[in-house]
């Protein structure tokens, strides 16, 4: 009589809005102006403003579609210059805004012998500095495309967003002989919901108005974390 193998469980992370505060329009606007005097990033900021209506709107309609569009800003950057702003942007931006509570929430988990696996649709360059800080053991996100060391403002892969994620989890899960039923996932939006559902123990964090409603229904664990 043969014996099941024992598969691993891991907890899935989304990272903008469920780890820390911020959006992947604040990781641009704080790249495109990190060098600029003090008026020079007002009036850019100012000039960015009406471009900010239309993603909204857009992201609205679909995020997967928001996300194609909105890396296009990208096109023409120096890979390695940007790269290099991005661990500025997290010691001197986005590690303040990181939850006390995601910090140890993921500890926990560590401590437990559970995987962690940050699951986003940010760049991979941007989610990297995040990933060392929580010491995690991998990293699920989008790259551009490179050029003579140029970004094309295409990405390499779809957007992962939504059903892309779930998928990406799956496929996680499957090289890795990690139980999904045994697995935790902790995200904050509608499009996060497709991987909140592949797995035994789904996790709402900050969420918005559907969210709330669907983890209310469903009798899904959910916290707020400031």
């Amino acid at each position: 009589m043969s014996v099941p193998i024992s598969k691993k469980k891991a907890a899935f992370f989304d990272v903008d809005g469920t780890l820390l505060k911020s959006t992947i329009v604040h990781y641009y606007i704080w790249m495109r102006s990190a060098r600029d005097p003090f008026l020079l990033k007002q009036l850019r900021l100012v000039g960015f403003l009406p471009k900010v209506v239309y993603y909204l709107i857009l992201d609205n309609v679909s995020r997967s579609r928001f996300n194609l569009v909105f890396y296009r800003n990208y096109r023409g950057k120096n890979a390695t210059e940007i790269k290099a702003l991005s661990i500025e942007m997290f010691e001197t931006y986005l590690r303040p805004k990181i939850f006390a509570e995601a910090v140890s929430q993921i500890q926990q988990h560590k401590q437990q012998g559970t995987t962690v696996v940050l699951v986003t649709g940010s760049l991979d360059f941007i989610v990297k500095p995040i990933a060392d800080y929580f010491n995690v053991d991998a990293v699920l996100a989008p790259q551009l495309q490179e050029k003579e060391g140029v970004f094309t403002g295409e990405l390499t892969t779809p957007p992962l967003i939504a059903q892309e994620k779930a998928t990406a989890v799956r496929e996680f899960a499957d090289q890795h002989e990690i139980s999904l039923e045994e697995s935790y996932a902790y995200g904050d939006s509608r499009s996060d919901l497709p991987m909140l559902e592949c797995v035994g123990n789904p996790v709402v964090v900050n969420p918005g108005k559907a969210l709330r409603e669907k983890a209310l229904n469903a009798g899904w664990e959910m916290h707020e974390w400031l």
